[in-house]
């Protein structure tokens, strides 16, 4: 009977509400069920499943009780955001597997002295001639190997491989006059 009465007012979304509304009770403990005791969970399917019934994606089609029914949306949807969730996690967890783990932080002493050889080395880069230092920035700080850098520069490879070496030794050379020796 209640199949009958349910599907003559189905046309009528107030109605469905209604009748929807008699069983919010056990629908609810259904989707707590269907969602593994996870409240908030549950009141997000259970909600999804209203708003499906109430639009009309999903059809009470009368072949059984509205009760049973919706009890199948409820599992069904449930089970799709299981499904969904389970591939974001997924995709997430293969997102971080291919980074790399994350570089310990320096303590604030190393920094000071970061910054202190910083300081000297950019002034020593200064004092080298400008197609040494665009080389040496190329490599060491766009992180181009050689025969990429003398694609950006417009030079032949064997330019830029004079350039960096006549550049690194004038740096290893000036480091080594002011006491430095890395």
């Amino acid at each position: 009977m209640e199949a009958v009465s349910a599907l003559s007012r189905v046309d009528a979304p107030a109605e469905l509400a209604a009748d929807l509304a008699a069983f919010h009770h056990a629908s609810y403990g259904w989707a707590l069920e269907c969602c593994r005791r996870d409240r908030q969970e549950a009141e997000e399917v259970l909600q999804a499943c209203y708003v499906k019934a109430l639009d009309g994606r999903a059809r009470f089609g009368g072949n059984s009780a509205l009760r049973t029914w919706f009890f199948g949306v409820i599992r069904y949807t449930a089970a799709e955001r299981r499904r969904r969730d389970g591939f974001r996690r997924l995709a997430l967890m293969n997102w971080f597997a291919g980074r790399p783990a994350p570089k310990p932080a320096a303590s604030p002493e190393h920094l000071s002295g970061q910054g202190e050889l910083r300081t000297r080395l950019n002034r020593l880069i200064v004092g080298l001639s400008d197609r040494q230092r665009e080389v040496l920035h190329m490599v060491f700080y766009q992180e181009l190997t050689l025969d990429e850098t003398a694609q950006v520069l417009g030079l032949s490879i064997g330019s830029v491989r004079r350039h960096y070496e006549r550049g690194k030794a004038r740096l290893r050379l000036a480091l080594a006059n002011t006491g430095e020796t890395k």
